[in-house]
């Protein structure tokens, strides 16, 4: 049996995927069921292989892919421990912001899905990071588009490249998404489409449990100045609008929130007090590095980390979402001396949610041996963060489920009490 996904104009296999294939399309079966059920060995441990399967399927929740569901009966957005974000979606295996890396990070576990939200020249909502086309697209290949490169100004400086302003989402379509790093999985470069901030939010609505968004005002200042919308509508009225029309509403934890869980993100504080004004859903103002101002007041990092700031922030987002590397600084791959912006932050009733976590060892500081398990422990454990914007979404929640109490689920911990001991037993023949 072979699963396959659809979208729009391209289909594809995931059981042409070497990575992902065991976990998404089920295998062919090349053991003959008879000989292994009357084999003695079998008969053996039949009662402790009955009741490990009966336990594993109560302790230990399943991911298959997204299919229609009703929101009512679907399981609900898990609470009680750091938030699962999935940062252009599986983007370690997958290219970054297709629908197979949403999909891949839904099944592997995603509380959130994260994306970024540009336009089209025609004023459609994309799910894409760069406001530029060239690295992580075929647009050298598409020679009809040669003419469209443009010198822009970008937070200040200048850029050239084939803006996202520039082509119409018909235009976008045509293109084909690639792996944006080169030590990355490259082969499935080329096989697929940019999605429409719509698609995006399908993706999480289909989903057989609770799965939030969390998407990104991207550029705010740029996309205004290039595309206009009907009514002298901005960027940030249409973004609202089209969560809106998908039902997102409510206050962080209300029941409206809960049963369509979203977080908007922006580096520009303008877009944010601005939304605001339209829509109580939470908000979370990210952070960039030291010596990066903010897009749209030029203020320092220094200034927009201090009390007085945070004090003032509040009013219109719940939570911070800093680079890690200003939370804990670095000094010759080590990390030092953390800051206290985290508990300050909490002090203001702010959540923290730091950007990026890898697995590759080049991300890896020194102090984690190349363990991202180790990262996940101390950044969790030590720091006290609230969330964490991950590119590999089954390695965090592989460390939650194995590490973190299931205070919804006290079936789950006994089970696992009970596995444990059935796994010793078993071990002892």
């Amino acid at each position: 049996m072979i699963g396959k996904i659809y979208g729009n104009d391209v289909t594809y296999s995931f059981s042409q995927l070497p990575n992902t294939e065991r976990y998404i399309s089920p295998q062919p079966n090349t053991h003959n069921a008879e000989n292994i059920l009357l084999s003695p060995l079998f008969r053996r441990f039949a009662p402790f292989v009955f009741l490990l399967l009966v336990i594993g399927c109560a302790a230990r929740p399943l991911y298959p892919l997204p299919s229609k569901g009703d929101a009512g009966s679907r399981r609900p957005l898990q609470t009680f421990r750091p938030y699962n974000i999935a940062h252009r979606g599986s983007n370690g295996e997958l290219p970054e912001e297709t629908r197979p890396a949403y999909l891949r990070a839904i099944q592997e576990g995603a509380d959130f899905i994260e994306t970024d939200i540009l336009s089209s020249k025609d004023g459609v909502l994309i799910c894409f990071h760069d406001v530029t086309l060239d690295d992580t697209t075929d647009i050298a290949n598409h020679t009809e588009f040669a003419r469209r490169k443009r010198t822009y100004e970008v937070q200040g400086e200048n850029v050239t490249g084939f803006f996202t302003v520039d082509f119409t989402l018909k235009e976008l379509k045509s293109l084909r998404v690639r792996q944006r790093y080169s030590f990355r999985d490259q082969q499935f470069n080329g096989m697929f489409q940019i999605i429409t901030f719509e698609e995006f939010i399908s993706i999480a609505l289909d989903a057989p449990r609770v799965v939030g968004i969390y998407p990104e005002i991207k550029n705010p200042v740029l996309i205004n100045q290039h595309v206009k919308w009907s009514h002298g509508k901005r960027f940030e009225d249409e973004f609202v609008e089209t969560l809106q029309k998908y039902g997102y509403k409510g206050s962080y934890m209300s029941k409206d929130w809960l049963r369509q869980p979203v977080f908007i993100q922006s580096f520009a504080p303008t877009s944010l007090v601005y939304i605001s004004n339209k829509t109580d859903l939470p908000k979370i103002f990210l952070i960039d590095d030291v010596t990066v101002p903010t897009q749209d007041t030029n203020q320092s990092y220094w200034e927009i980390t201090s009390d007085k700031y945070l004090d003032y922030i509040k009013q219109y987002v719940v939570g911070i979402g800093p680079w890690k590397d200003t939370v804990v600084p670095v000094q010759n791959n080590y990390l030092i001396t953390p800051t206290n912006l985290v508990a300050r932050a909490h002090s203001h009733n702010l959540q923290v949610h730091p950007y990026t976590y890898r697995n590759e060892n080049q991300y890896l500081h020194f102090n984690f041996s190349q363990d991202p398990y180790g990262e996940y422990d101390y950044w969790i454990n030590n720091i006290g963060v609230d969330g964490l914007f991950t590119d590999f979404t089954g390695s965090l929640h592989h460390f939650q489920e194995w590490t973190s109490n299931r205070q919804d689920d006290d079936d789950g911990r006994n089970a696992s009490k009970i596995l444990h001991q059935i796994a010793l037993l078993v071990s002892s023949y």
